[in-house]
C-alpha cells in the first residue's frame, strides 16, 4: 500500500521539479526543454533509471522512505536574454516548485482535519499520503538546494557571486559527485537538509494552526 501511494507521489513531485526548470528557461529565451519535449508531466519523458526506477525500489525493499531524481531537463543558458540572472532563477525554479508542492499538501491536509467526525476515519489513508508528500517535497527542495554541482544550489551560488569568485567556485564540478558522497559518509549532508526543512515544516504548521 505503501508503495501504491508514495510512488505516484514522488513521480509527480521530481517531473513537477524537472519541468519548472523547462518552464521558467522558455520565460527567459530558451526553448530547449520545449524541443526535446520535457515540458511535459508524461512519466516517459523525465524517466532515469537509476533515480526513477532503481532508488524508488531499493528504499522500498529497505523499508525507507521513497527518494528519487528525475532525468534533468536540458538547458542552454546561452539562450537566455540574461545569462547569469537566467540561470539562477531556472535553478531556483525547482526547489521552489518542491516548496510550492509541500504548501498545497500542507492546506488539503488542514482542511481534512475540519471535516464531519464520520468522515474523520476514512480520511486517514489520505492524510498519510499528504503527510508524505509534505515530507518528500521538503526533502527534495531542500537536498537540491545544497550548493553542491549538480545540484540547483550550485547553480544559484554560481550566480549570485561576483563572476571571478563564480569561477574558482565552479571549479569544484568535476568533483562535485564525490563532494556528495563525502558529506553522506561524514553523515553531514542529512543535517544540511532536515534542519532547514524542519524549520519550514514546523512554520508550516503554526501558520495552519497544526502545531
Amino acid at each position: 500500500m505503501e508503495l501504491i501511494l508514495q510512488l505516484p507521489i514522488l513521480l509527480f513531485s521530481i517531473i513537477f521539479h524537472e519541468v519548472a526548470h523547462g518552464r521558467m528557461a522558455l520565460l527567459h529565451g530558451d526553448d530547449t526543454a520545449l524541443r526535446h519535449g520535457r515540458l511535459t508531466f508524461n512519466p516517459a519523458a523525465h524517466i532515469d533509471p537509476v533515480g526513477t526506477v532503481i532508488l524508488p525500489l531499493i528504499c522500498f525493499w529497505g523499508g525507507w522512505p521513497m527518494f528519487g531524481w528525475a532525468k534533468p531537463v536540458p538547458v542552454d543558458p546561452f539562450s537566455f536574454h540574461r545569462p547569469r540572472k537566467g540561470l539562477v532563477q531556472v535553478a531556483a525554479a525547482g526547489p521552489l516548485s518542491n516548496l510550492l508542492l509541500c504548501v498545497a499538501a500542507a492546506v488539503v491536509l488542514r482542511l481534512t482535519l475540519v471535516l464531519p467526525g464520520d468522515l474523520q476515519f476514512s480520511m486517514r489513508t489520505l492524510r498519510g499520503a499528504l503527510w508524505y508528500a509534505m515530507n518528500i517535497n521538503l526533502a527534495l527542495a531542500f537536498f537540491n538546494l545544497v550548493p553542491v554541482h549538480p545540484l540547483d544550489g550550485s547553480k544559484i551560488l554560481s550566480g549570485l557571486l561576483p563572476l571571478k569568485w563564480s569561477l574558482v567556485y565552479e571549479s569544484h564540478a568535476p568533483y562535485g559527485v564525490g563532494i556528495i558522497l563525502a558529506l553522506i559518509f561524514l553523515r553531514v549532508l542529512g543535517p544540511l537538509v532536515s534542519v532547514p526543512a524542519g524549520v519550514f515544516q514546523l512554520l508550516l504548521l503554526k501558520v495552519l494552526g497544526m502545531a
